[in-house]
């Protein structure tokens, strides 16, 4: 164990003892601090990557990199595979937590008798100067290149408190060996082609694998700890650890985020729960690309315990395609504008290849990397444990290869939004959108694994059929409305084709009391997804049909506000175990009681929804009957059904 100096700041370390037979190394190693809720976090980031902030100051998730990349906190997912653990070494009252007002700062504070401190967690961020990439500005107009950082202040805002910290890296999901060096400012870790820099402003010990520190500090005192990402775009700040650049770090990044929530053109009731869920989805956008991801995290468990533990750091189509929708209703385009750039990239990497040669889920993957690549290999890490005892631990995602029709038509819709909100389409997205829908007027009528990605073999399901409706009907608004080439006489023979078959196959007489819409036309099996029908403007919402398609669902997959997707015993869809209600599902319920006119009930049920948030406003995936949060999160498929159902029912409220 040897010490590492650090500048400035509050009083002075206290090394670790040498007779501690755990040592800093262990400590890091196998940490014995309880394992949080899921919902116990909130979330940092930078538009590239974020970690994890768990409510007793550890941070216990974080990719370096890019969303993307192996972990090098990944406490998460085992005790063993890493964290940064910073906390008081008294006994705590309580401890609270909360992002800084407007902003994707997140601030946690200890309290107890003696003194409290807040930690204020950020990943550093810089106004943009537009077009992506890693070029800003700072306030001053100064250019400046995009460091990755996570910066943690240790602030004593009363009496005094004495604080460790411990820096454990796991690089590689666990599974690489790492050193560490010191150097003039703090430490570096080095675990293959990963590089870490720590710098702080208290005195560090440095151990085989871990860098610990322990410190006083008194009213008015602060400490600061900065972790970079070493990479090729210039060199680490080797003084940002000092408080003086660390506030001024804090300012510009709080400018950053005020500055841009700015846009918003939200006024109506629910602005705080709105304006933290498009913050959020912000924080799920790749700014070098344009990409939109699902989650920030991987095989966070829909039953705990279970084995539907799936990797969300991609980029689904389906759901960035929601998201910009959902940005876009707020006044936010430039994510929109972004996203159809990365899009169309997309597009044209099967450009002038035959319908023959195409892969088997078309055109387009269902998901894809930030950075475009359509390779992701799922595989199991044997060695982690999984979120209490939940495995397999995935990463990957074999989903990606899967045919899901409906991707095309939540695409295609995103376009025509954004061409009718945004900015028009070039001639070269219409092309790019003609052969796309072409494909679907050939391809529409199969079975596929659905928006659901099930694992139990393909079906005919009524909500790809719906998204195929969507993907021609859009491109037949487009046309005529820009007066653009299209073979109209066929696009509409076919839209008309999949609303009779819907009409004709997917509607079962026998389901409820006045029959229901169903998941798939073999047979009578309720499911969720169709609620978003007379959202997509397939049918009125009042249409008896989808009435009573209401009341089955609310018989058979709601519980108080939250709904269940579907019975996967009633519709076994490859995969052991049960799960959570839908949050989405539940969102999507609340809109389609408004839309069917029953705002009172619309309005209770959004309400009831809002308490099952976590302690900041955010969601995972999934919510247990018990109200716990369960799956990847934040999850962006939550937040944007969340936005869109607030939103209309504010406009029906009037």
């Amino acid at each position: 164990m040897s010490a590492v100096s650090g500048t400035g700041g509050s009083t002075a370390t206290r090394p670790a003892r040498a007779d501690d037979a755990r040592g800093a190394d262990d400590a890091g190693a196998h940490d014995d601090a309880p394992l949080l809720e899921i919902a116990d976090h909130g979330l940092i980031g930078d538009l590239r990557t974020a970690a994890l902030v768990g409510k007793d100051g550890t941070i216990d998730w974080f990719c370096a990199g890019r969303f993307d990349a192996p972990s090098v906190f990944g406490r998460l997912l085992d005790p063993d595979a890493g964290c940064w653990r910073l906390f008081p070494t008294c006994e705590v009252s309580s401890t609270g937590q909360f992002y800084f007002p407007d902003s994707n700062v997140l601030i946690t504070r200890f309290l107890t008798e003696q003194g409290v401190v807040e930690v204020q967690d950020f990943m550093p961020l810089h106004r943009s100067t537009g077009g992506g990439g890693t070029s800003a500005t700072d306030p001053d107009g100064r250019s400046v290149v995009h460091r990755q950082r996570i910066v943690r202040r240790v602030v004593c805002v009363r009496g005094s408190m004495s604080l460790s910290t411990t820096v454990a890296p796991r690089f590689d999901y666990a599974r690489g060996a790492h050193e560490v060096r010191a150097d003039d400012h703090g430490a570096r870790f080095i675990g293959g082609d990963v590089e870490l820099a720590l710098g702080s402003s208290v005195e560090l010990e440095r151990g085989e694998r871990d860098v610990t520190a322990e410190f006083s500090l008194r009213e008015g005192d602060e400490a600061t700890f900065v972790l970079h990402v070493v990479d090729d775009e210039g060199p680490a700040d080797e003084h940002a650890h000092r408080p003086e650049n660390a506030g001024r770090l804090f300012r510009h990044t709080v400018d950053y985020w005020r500055d841009w929530l700015a846009s918003s053109t939200y006024t109506g009731r629910w602005r705080e729960m709105i304006h933290r869920s498009a913050l959020t989805l912000k924080l799920l956008t790749y700014e070098p690309t344009g990409a939109i991801i699902a989650a920030p995290t991987a095989a966070l468990p829909e039953e705990l315990g279970g084995e539907r533990n799936w990797d969300y750091r991609y980029v689904w189509m389906r759901d960035a395609a929601f998201t910009v929708y959902a940005l876009m209703r707020l006044g936010f385009t430039a994510e929109a504008e972004a996203f159809m750039g990365w899009m169309a990239d997309r597009f044209r990497e099967t450009d002038g290849v035959d319908d023959d040669d195409l892969p088997e889920s078309g055109p387009l993957q269902t998901m894809y990397r930030v950075d475009g690549d359509p390779k992701l290999e799922e595989e199991e890490l044997d060695h982690l444990a999984g979120y209490a005892g939940s495995t397999p631990v995935r990463i990957g995602n074999g989903a990606a290869t899967q045919l899901q029709l409906d991707i095309y038509g939540e695409l295609i819709d995103s376009v025509y939004l954004f061409d009718k909100y945004g900015t028009p389409i070039s001639w070269r997205t219409w092309q790019d959108l003609t052969r796309v829908v072409e494909w679907v007027c050939e391809h529409w009528d199969q079975a596929d694994e659905g928006i659901w990605e099930t694992r139990g073999g393909r079906q005919d399901h009524v909500f790809s059929r719906l998204m195929c409706w969507v993907a021609i009907e859009r491109m037949v608004r487009m046309a005529r409305k820009r007066g653009l080439p299209a073979d109209l006489e066929r696009w509409t023979a076919v839209r008309d084709e999949i609303y009779r078959q819907v009409m004709d196959r997917g509607f079962k007489a026998e389901k409820g009391a006045d029959g229901a819409f169903v998941q798939h036309y073999a047979d009578g099996v309720l499911d969720a997804s169709v609620l978003l029908m007379p959202m997509v403007k397939f049918c009125s919402p009042r249409d008896p049909r989808f009435l009573s398609t209401l009341e089955a669902i609310e018989e058979h997959l709601v519980s108080d506000s939250l709904v269940h997707r579907y019975d996967p015993e009633a519709s076994p869809d490859g995969a052991d175990g049960g799960e959570g209600t839908f949050s989405i599902c539940s969102f999507w319920y609340v809109e389609a009681l408004t839309r069917a006119g029953r705002l009172e009930d619309a309005r209770l049920a959004l309400e009831k929804m809002f308490t099952y948030a976590n302690h900041l406003g955010l969601y995972a995936e999934q919510i247990s009957l018990t109200g716990q949060q369960l799956g990847n999160f934040p999850q962006a498929f939550t937040h944007f059904s969340l936005i869109s159902a607030a939103y209309n029912l504010d406009r029906s409220l009037g």
